[in-house]
């Protein structure tokens, strides 16, 4: 079983993750917690945070590696694809406060 602990941390951090961050479709944004990508992503970016070792690559690297599926299914592309530069962007620093608050 997890760490109850982490698992709030994680909860908490999906949050302001789906809150805060959105892909842009035809210039609809669709945020994060909107579209239940939130939560996958928090628990892919957690552990940089714990580890420190957060850093721009690695969260592209990570946002590359989650795939969205589009048509009911019938395309994939990669969550970084469907993210504003600016959103990266915040993505960021919402990463980096999270960790100073940790």
């Amino acid at each position: 079983m997890a760490n109850p602990n982490t698992s709030e941390a994680i909860e908490t951090l999906a949050a302001e993750i789906g809150e805060n961050i959105y892909i842009d479709v035809a210039k609809w944004h669709l945020y994060l917690q909107d579209a239940h990508l939130h939560t996958p992503l928090a628990e892919r970016v957690y552990p940089l945070l714990t580890e420190d070792n957060l850093s721009e690559d690695q969260v592209v690297q990570i946002l590359q590696s989650i795939p969205v599926k589009l048509g009911g299914g019938k395309r994939e592309v990669p969550l970084v694809d469907l993210l504003p530069m600016q959103c990266q962007v915040n993505l960021l620093d919402l990463l980096e406060e999270f960790q100073r608050k940790m």
